[in-house]
């Protein structure tokens, strides 16, 4: 297993100093709406830019280096974002509800028990209609590289009834590492 907070010491792979592409063509396009939940948030970069949109945004690690890196990014950028400590397996202590939840990078690493727990988790903190934006490792990735790879149907049986498959499609996830980016999927996901 990879321990996070040792990687967060320094520069991974995933944290590439700006927000994900896919996140801001989500943000232009008006997908993202009221206040936001970025789960796995790392060191902050989408929910800094969300933020700056002018939408209020949380974003919750389990990891206490990369909440610190993403405090000190809001104190000098001076953009309000509460970030917190906290596992998204348990996210009911947060004690508020969103209307949209962002995720680039958690779910892919989350094992075949834990994501049904994560669904319910993300179910507590989630308007009736809100909206799940996931960003993961898709099984079109070749190699070994990363995470393990996620398949569409590894999805949708992660998400029940309770929820609905608004969409899945290809996407690219950016990486410092690979300049060509990383095949992913996108997937939109409406709580019921």
């Amino acid at each position: 297993m990879v321990d996070f907070n040792s990687v967060y010491q320094g520069d991974p792979p995933w944290d590439i100093g700006r927000p994900q592409k896919e996140f801001v063509q989500l943000e232009e396009a008006g997908e993202i709406v009221g206040s936001v939940l970025d789960v796995g948030c790392g060191t902050g970069e989408n929910a800094l830019f969300i933020a700056a949109r002018g939408h209020e945004v949380w974003g919750v690690d389990f990891t206490p280096n990369a909440i610190k890196k993403a405090k000190n990014k809001a104190l000098e950028r001076n953009i309000n974002v509460t970030f917190l400590t906290r596992n998204a397996l348990d996210l009911h202590p947060l004690g508020m509800v969103f209307d949209t939840v962002i995720d680039s990078g958690l779910f892919h690493v989350l094992n075949d028990g834990e994501r049904p727990l994560f669904a319910s988790s993300l179910a507590n903190v989630l308007h009736r209609h809100g909206t799940y934006f996931m960003l993961c490792f898709s099984e079109l990735e070749p190699g070994s590289y990363g995470p393990r790879r996620v398949t569409q149907r590894d999805i949708r049986n992660a998400f029940d009834r309770t929820w609905h498959i608004n969409y899945i499609r290809p996407a690219q996830m950016e990486s410092r590492r690979l300049t060509d980016g990383i095949h992913a999927w996108l997937s939109s996901i409406s709580k019921t």
